[in-house]
């Protein structure tokens, strides 16, 4: 068994398959799965686990070189707006609808227990080199 790191088999596999350039949606409950993707639904109770849990996790195992959220969440939801600009300097801003249509090319989908609006990002996976 690891003893660090990520311990979802499903998650921990589906990141070591990611390669440049392929994206991860990391969304709420609300958010619309696009057909297509892997589907990681981490969902266990309302809020749990966390958006930022979940964000907090993936940014340690993956290399980002680019991320889009929802305009919305800065009105919607100031603290995921906060911590999506603290931790994601890159981070571009489409409408919710845009966000919805990009998130149909992710490769990966991570659901969060997160029950609150816009609480969504689409992360573009980098090199480590």
């Amino acid at each position: 068994m690891k003893r660090s790191g990520i311990l979802n088999r499903h998650l921990a596999g589906a990141l070591a398959e990611l390669g440049h350039g392929d994206g991860v949606l990391v969304c709420d409950v609300g958010m619309p799965v696009p057909a297509g993707p892997r589907v990681v639904d981490l969902a266990f109770r309302a809020g749990i686990p966390s958006f930022a849990e979940v964000l907090e996790g993936l940014l340690e195992e993956l290399v980002v070189e680019g991320a889009t959220a929802a305009e919305e969440v800065r009105e919607a939801n100031p603290e995921t707006a906060r911590l999506l600009a603290d931790r994601l300097p890159q981070l571009a801003h489409v409408s919710h609808e845009e966000l919805k249509t990009l998130s149909t090319t992710a490769r990966l989908v991570v659901r969060t227990g997160e029950a609150r609006p816009y609480a969504n990002v689409l992360l573009r996976c980098g090199v480590f080199f």
